[in-house]
This record gives C-alpha cells, structure tokens and sequence, in this order.
C-alpha cells in the first residue's frame, strides 16, 4: 500500500504545536524526518516556481517578499534536524544527514540558479533606483542579487552544472567530517582509578566519576574528549604521562587509523572549494568568501594576523621561559612540551598571583553565571528571563526559559543544553529554531545555546572554570543577537551579517562577566553563598592577561593555517604535510599545540561557514575591545545612553546595514587594532 501524503498543515516537524510555540518534541519520531523533507521541498519547489514562472512584472510584493517568505515547512524542519544532528544525534540521524545534505545543496542550487526567478530579480536590481525603497529593502535586494550571482546565476549552463555538483560534493564532505569527530570524541575515554588523581582538584574528580558512570564504569574516573575536562586534566594532573596520553588523543581526532580519518575529505574539500572559486571568476577561495565581509580581501586579513602573531610568539616564548623555570626547580629538566605548558602555566599563576584557576570554580557555579548573564542582559537591555519547568525539548537536560521586554511584552523563547554527553558533538555554540522578524505577520525568536560543560554527579552543583564561564557568556551574546533582532527582513534577521561581524556582539559581552558589578553580585561560594573575598576577586581581574601568549598562539596558529590553505590559487596535494611546513615557516612554538589541527578543525571543514573565515574571531575582537571602551568613557559599564546606542546599532539591526555603518553609528568611527593588543596584553 502507498503511504498517505504528508500534510505539512498538521505534521508535528513543520507545523509547531507545542507549549510556547515550540515543536511539540514529544511527538517528534525520527523515522518522519525523511518523509517530511520530501514533502517540504516539493513545496518549496512548487513556491519557487509559482514566483518564478509568473506572467506579471516583478515587484517587491510578488518577487523579494514571496522569495523571503517561501519555503516555511522546510526551514522548520530543517531547524529541527540540524539541532539534532549537533545536539543529540544517533546512527538514523547521521545517516539521514548524509543523505539530506547534498540533497539540501542541490535544492538551493538550483533556485539561484533558476534563470526565469533571477530574471525578475535581476530586473528589480536594475531599477532599484527608481523603485523608492526604505533603506532595509535596498539592502536586501542587493544582497539578494549578490546572493544568487555568487551562487552561480551568471553562469552558463555547463558552470551551473558543475556548481551545483560541487555544492551538493562539498555538503556530503562536511557530514562526513563532523560526524568523524564526534566518532573520535564519543569512543576515546581514559579510565582511571583514585590512585591516578594527583593534583586533580574536587570538581573534575566529580566531573570524571559521572563520566566514567554515564560510560558503564562506576567507581572510577574517566577523562574524554570535551574540552571541559580535557584542559582541566591538562592543567591540574601531576602525572606527566597521563597529560601525554590525553593531548595526544585530543590532537589527534580526526587522523585516527579507520572509517574515521579526515585527511582524504579535508585534501578532496580544498581541491572543491579551489575549483568553485575558479569557477566563480575568483584568485582563490578566501577572495570567494573575503568579498562578503568587512576585511574584504586576504591581504587586509593578513595585515591583522600577522602582527598579531608576532607579538603573541614574542610574549609566549617570555613565558616559556618561566614555565621551564618552575620545572627545573621542581627536578624536571626536560624541554617544556605541549602536555606540560597548562600544567607549569598554573604553577606560574600561582606563583605570581597566589592562586590557581581551580580556587575560583567554587564561586563559579552554573547557576550563578547563568544568573549573572541573564542579570546582565536586564541591566542592559531590560530583558528578563523566567525558565518553564516541564516543557520538552530535544534531551531531558535542555531547560526552557520565556524571555519578556522591559514592559513585561513577550520577546520570544530561549532554550539552554549545557552539558557534555556522547551525541553531542564537541564546542560551544548557538542557532535558531526560528529567527525573530516582521515580514508577513512576522515570528518571533526562538533561540538556543548548546554547551559541553562537564556535568557533575546527580545532587552536585556544576562548577565552572573562568574559561567556561566567558564561553557562557558568549555564547549568550550570539542569543542575544537573535533574541534582539527587530528587522523587517528574514534574510538578516540576528545574527544574518557578515562573518567577520557576528562574532562582535557575543565577544562584546563576555566583557561583562569580569566587571567588578557583575562578580560581587554573581560570584558567591556554592556551599556558603558568600561573595568572592574582594582580595581573590581582584587577583583574578589581575591574572585576566595571563597565559595570553599561549592562547593567542594557539587560536592565530589556526587562523593562519586556515588562510593559507584558502588564499592559495589551487589546493595542497598532501594537507597535513601543509599544515606542518605552514607551521615551521610561522615557527610556531614546539610546545603550544594549534587550538585547532586540521582533521578536526569543524569550524572550517564541517560545513563552509567559517572556512576562510576563522580570523574573523580576532577581527570581532578588535570591535568588541574598541566596543567597551564607549562605556569605559561614560564611567559606568551600564551606561543607559551607551546600552541604548548598543542595542540599536548591534544587537537589534542583524544585517539591515553595512557593518562599517553600524558600527560608526554606535562608535563613532571605526577601531584600530591598539585596543585590542593591550586587551590581551600584548603590548
């Protein structure tokens, strides 16, 4: 017997009937998935082609308008499939994705590539001038425009072809390569007994026992793959060749013996990319994606790296030195290697601020930096937060919050999922189920940060390491930037703006999580609630800059590398050979590992979004430190005039602007990178 068609008016992955306009997740089966792609694309083909394969002239209404607003089941059920397959995935899920996302590239090819629909939007563009258009409607028709001529709509139809096979190449490599690391990251585990532990502080004890339990090994202790308790290991465990053991698991997912190897998919992802830009009419890839950011080309990205680079090798190579200090005085004279730097760089905090990053986590419970984030988004913004308990989402441990203006209006939903487990792949982000825009009736956000945070045994607080915490932060910045969306526009609704810009707004408010108004309100003893003593609070403001040698090598390593496998006319034959001889001639430091080695380096391999495009961290920094510095000169980090300027020009107006204009908006003028280098200590 046929299957009975699906009705998109009523199936629970495209139309959302759940408490406060969620998907009702508890009739979500994963078997549906398929099926409903399969009904949401036929109806978005068919909207396509209604548009298109219209009579009348193009307008505004029947062309741009119908063009944003089409497609509504398929962006629903894709919003929910791509939560899952980062969040919490499984073997049905990750074969889906491997079909689907070549399959989604296919799709979106062929729409810009659809001659009679840029036909009509080429006709507007040409007109523009005389069409009368409110400033946010000329920016979206011209990144539509810029959209579908990049896309490939200028090309004949043997380039179309070959693009939109090259798409389609690109998309499965990208699935392949994340669900690669999370197969890494999911089945290493170091399993260790009490008299393994030395120097381990109380909460990554707790954090390694459920980790160890959540294995099938109660009673002992396990360290994995998650950053939060990888570096803690890293930085705490007196036993040298455990240290060892784990970096070298970490460095190494991704390049492991088996299914899992990401070198052919990374050598076969540069060659696609190479020949997409050539394709295009492009020197290289990163010219490709530099055109639709502010830095613009390679070259302007390189005038920021390199003496970034420069600086951080300098003060890295200081503290090296003083690293390999303490080691001898302890009796170790071997050279410092990469599983000794976190390990000595505590000892050098202690030394030089009498306390180690371990003394803070019992002022850093979860509870209270999410307390603090969200105290921190009413002071600013006047925003409130209030969790609803008993509302599902995609895993038990993801918690709900309702989001309301100053003026007790409704603002939209926010959706949390802070802890490590083994579907979830590795990092810290955030994304939308729905973005937050006026065109058509309009919707309203609905935001979501995921997490990787140890997570502690049932009836324990998590705590949290500074690191943690302004990842919190962060992260809770790019919500904002959704949450606060007030466009018109679908297409630059949040966080849609240039790359090298959407890290401005959550590197911005990681800035408030260290202000003296902040940390004596938030930072209070998980067991006696008292406030952190002002003398370790000040200590630890003191040590904001220290190891930053280290970290800025480890992150610009991975920016460099990243540009120059992209800014190159054609692909390396062998990648890793590349990466090692682009790292001797950087002469980057023996004993500071890259942040992120190119076998599992998602951002750029997983996925086009950051590829050419990791630099784009420091460029936001270089905003962001300039950004605080305007409510450092109103002497007040919650300045009314300066809260409402921000809010306006950054976390409201998502891509309605050129970045360079709304930033001179807010600022003034645009930054140099000098307050960026004394924000890191570097000069």
């Amino acid at each position: 017997m046929p299957s009975s068609p699906i009705d998109l008016s009523s199936q629970p992955l495209s139309a959302w009937n759940g408490p406060l306009g969620l998907p009702d997740f508890g009739r979500i089966e994963v078997a549906d998935f398929a099926p409903v792609f399969d009904a949401a694309l036929a109806a978005h083909e068919a909207e396509i082609a209604a548009i298109a394969d219209r009579a009348d002239a193009p307008t505004i209404e029947n062309t741009l308008a119908a063009l944003e607003l089409s497609g509504d089941a398929l962006d629903r059920v894709s919003s929910i499939f791509w939560c899952l397959a980062g969040a919490h995935t499984n073997d049905e899920i990750q074969k889906l994705e491997r079909e689907i996302s070549p399959r989604m590239a296919r799709h979106y090819s062929r729409i810009v590539m659809n001659e009679s629909l840029f036909r009509r939007i080429d006709t507007l563009y040409s007109k523009r001038g005389s069409l009368q258009l409110d400033k946010e409607t000329a920016r979206v028709l011209e990144k539509t425009w810029k959209r579908f001529v990049r896309g490939g709509a200028k090309l004949d139809a043997r380039g179309k072809a070959r693009l939109a096979e090259i798409n389609e190449q690109l998309a499965e490599l990208g699935a392949r390569f994340g669900q690669n690391v999370l197969a890494d990251e999911s089945k290493w585990a170091l399993f260790l007994d009490e008299g393994d532990l030395a120097g381990l502080p109380a909460s990554l004890k707790n954090a390694m026992a459920e980790a160890a339990e959540s294995r099938g090994q109660p009673g002992r202790y396990a360290v994995t793959l998650s950053r939060s308790i990888a570096e803690p290991f890293l930085s705490f465990s007196a036993r040298r060749d455990l240290r060892e053991t784990v970096l070298e698991a970490f460095i190494r997912r991704g390049e492991n013996e088996g299914d899992s190897n990401n070198t052919e998919i990374v050598r076969r992802t540069l060659q696609l990319r190479a020949e997409k830009a050539r394709l295009l009419g492009y020197d290289s890839y990163a010219a490709y994606k530099l055109d639709d950011t502010m830095a613009k080309t390679p070259d302007a990205v390189m005038q920021l790296l390199e003496p970034v680079w420069t600086k951080a090798r300098e003060k890295a190579a200081a503290d090296e030195k003083e690293l390999q200090r303490i080691a001898a005085a302890e009796g170790h004279n071997h050279p410092i290697a990469a599983w000794d730097w976190r390990y000595y760089a505590e000892k050098l905090r202690a030394e030089r601020f009498a306390f180690d990053d371990g003394a803070l986590e019992p002022y850093l419970a979860l509870e209270n930096v999410i307390a603090a984030a969200f105290d921190v988004a009413g002071r600013l913004f006047g925003l409130s937060f209030e969790e609803q308990k008993g509302v599902a989402a995609w895993h038990e441990d993801v918690r709900v919050f309702t989001v309301k203006n100053e003026d007790g209006s409704e603002r939209g939903v926010f959706l949390a999922d802070y802890f490590n487990r083994p579907s979830k792949r590795s990092g810290a982000w955030m994304s939308a189920l729905q973005s937050g825009y006026r065109l058509g009736g309009g919707e309203k956000p609905i935001i979501y940060n995921v997490m990787n945070f140890a997570k502690p045994p049932k009836g324990k607080p998590a705590l949290l390491s500074v690191d943690d915490a302004r990842t919190l932060f962060h992260e809770f910045g790019h919500a904002l930037h959704g949450l606060l969306s007030d466009v018109t526009w679908p297409s630059i609704a949040g966080t849609s703006v240039a790359r090298d810009f959407v890290e401005l707004p959550s590197q911005l408010y990681e800035h408030w999580f260290t202000t003296h108004q902040v940390l004596s309100k938030h930072a209070r003893h998980v067991e006696t609630g008292e406030p952190m003593p002002a003398e370790l609070l000040e200590k630890m403001r003191a040590a904001r800059n220290f190891n930053s040698g280290f970290a800025t090598v480890e992150f610009t390593a991975s920016a460099l590398v990243d540009m120059a496998y992209h800014a190159r006319p054609d692909a390396p034959e062998d990648p890793l050979r590349f990466e090692a001889e682009t790292l001797q001639r950087l002469q980057k430091p023996a004993a500071i590992p890259m942040r992120h080695r190119t076998p599992h380096f998602l951002h750029i391999f997983s996925g086009e979004g950051y590829s050419a495009g990791y630099y784009s961290y420091l460029w936001s920094e270089v905003l962001d430190a300039d950004a605080f510095r305007a409510f450092e000169e109103a002497g007040d980090p919650f300045d009314p005039e300066t809260a409402e300027k921000l809010r306006r020009y950054i976390y409201s107006a998502g891509g309605s602007a050129d970045p360079e204009e709304l930033y001179t908006a807010f600022r003034g003028r645009l930054p140099s990178p000098d307050a960026m280098m004394r924000k890191k200590g570097l000069v």
